[in-house]
C-alpha cells in the first residue's frame, strides 16, 4: 500500500497483522531494546495544525527504530507563509524523506498529498475527516484490555459531529462486528452520511443524548472533547460545551472490565478522579501511539518485524 490515508486502505486482516506486529514491538516503544529496524530512513513530520500527541508519538515512533526526522515546526516561520501551496510543500519534503507523516486542518488534504507525492503518506488528521493512525492506536489499546475486537459493545460520545477520530474509529469498529452507541447532543451527533454508511455494512447503531445511561452495559467508552476550534459560531459553541462529564462516582455498576478511552487532550469531560479508577486508559492508549506508529513506519517502509523480538535468535 503506498499510504494510510482511511482505513479503508487497510483490510481486517492488515489491520491485525500491524496489531501483531505492534504488540511485539512494545518492548522496542518502552525503550527496553534497541531495534535500528528503520536506520537510514527519513520521516517528514508536516503538521499544519497543533499536535502534541501525534507528532511527538511518530517523532518518537522512528528514532525509537533507528530513523531521523525532520520537522516542518511552526507553519508561521515556513514558506507557507510565503505563498507556497500544499503541492509544492509535499514535492519539495518528497525529495528530502522516506516517509510523511501530515496533519492539515482541511478534510481531504491526505489524499492531495499522497496523489502529489511518491513517498507513502500518513494522514495524521485532515480537518473533520479522518485519523486512521489514531484508529490504529485505539484498535491496539482495545485489544490490548479485551483480547479481542470483535463483539464488543462501544459507546462513542462528545463531539461525534467534527470528531475524526470517531468517524474513522466507528468504521473500523463495525467491521470486526461492533455495537455502537452514538451518545452527543444533537448539535454535535454524527453526520448523517456516515450513520448511514455504517448501516449499509452491517452496523447495529444506537444514537442517545444520554450518556450516563448508556455506560452499564458496555465494554469500551470513549470520550471526545468539545472541538472549540472547529465552530464557526461561539454561540453555537456556547451551547454545547461542557454537555459531558464524566465521574468516578457515575461508573458504580459498570462492567468491571469496561475501559475509558479518550483522544486526548480532555477538557472538563472526564474529571481528575477517574484517572485513579481501573477503567481509565486514556494514557496507556496515548503511550500506544508509538507502539502502533512504529509498526505502521515498519508496514509502510517494507520493514519486516521479527517475530522473536527479544527472545532467543
Amino acid at each position: 500500500m503506498p499510504g494510510l490515508i482511511t482505513m479503508d486502505d487497510l483490510s481486517n486482516d492488515e489491520i491485525l497483522s500491524i496489531l501483531d506486529d505492534a504488540e511485539r514491538l512494545l518492548p522496542v516503544a518502552k525503550g527496553e531494546l534497541y531495534l535500528p529496524l528503520l536506520q537510514g530512513k527519513i520521516l517528514g513530520n508536516l503538521f499544519f495544525e497543533p499536535s502534541t500527541r501525534t507528532r511527538m508519538s511518530f517523532e518518537t515512533a522512528m528514532k525509537r527504530l533507528g530513523g531521523d526526522v525532520v520537522n516542518l515546526g511552526d507553519v508561521k516561520t515556513s514558506s507557507v507563509v510565503k505563498g507556497e501551496t500544499l503541492f509544492d510543500t509535499i514535492q519539495m519534503v518528497d525529495g528530502y524523506t522516506d516517509i510523511i507523516a501530515m496533519r492539515h486542518p482541511r478534510q481531504g488534504a491526505a489524499q492531495y498529498a499522497q496523489d502529489a507525492a511518491r513517498v507513502p503518506i500518513l494522514n495524521g488528521g485532515d480537518g473533520a475527516g479522518h485519523h486512521p493512525t489514531q484508529t490504529m492506536l485505539d484498535l491496539f489499546t482495545i485489544r490490548q484490555s479485551h483480547g479481542r475486537l470483535d463483539g464488543l459493545k462501544v459507546v462513542l460520545a462528545g463531539d461525534l459531529r467534527y470528531g475524526r477520530t470517531v468517524h474513522s474509529l466507528s468504521h473500523a469498529l463495525t467491521r470486526f462486528g461492533c455495537e455502537l452507541i452514538f451518545a452527543s447532543p444533537e448539535l454535535l451527533k454524527m453526520p448523517r452520511e456516515i450513520v448511514e454508511d455504517l448501516g449499509a455494512h452491517g452496523a447495529k447503531v444506537t444514537e442517545t443524548e444520554d450518556l450516563l445511561g448508556s455506560i452499564g452495559t458496555a465494554d469500551v467508552v470513549y470520550m471526545t472533547r468539545i472541538q472549540k476550534e472547529r465552530f464557526a459560531d461561539e454561540d453555537e459553541y456556547a451551547k454545547v460545551a461542557g454537555a459531558y462529564k464524566l465521574q468516578a462516582a457515575n461508573l458504580e455498576g459498570c462492567k468491571e472490565g469496561m475501559i475509558i478511552m479518550h483522544p486526548l487532550p480532555r477538557v472538563d469531560e472526564i474529571h481528575p478522579s477517574v484517572d485513579a479508577t481501573r477503567h481509565a486508559k486514556y494514557f496507556q492508549q496515548a503511550f500506544n501511539g508509538v507502539v502502533a506508529r512504529m509498526a505502521l513506519l515498519c508496514r509502510l517502509l517494507h520493514v519486516e518485524v521479527p517475530a522473536n523480538i527479544g527472545g532467543d535468535a
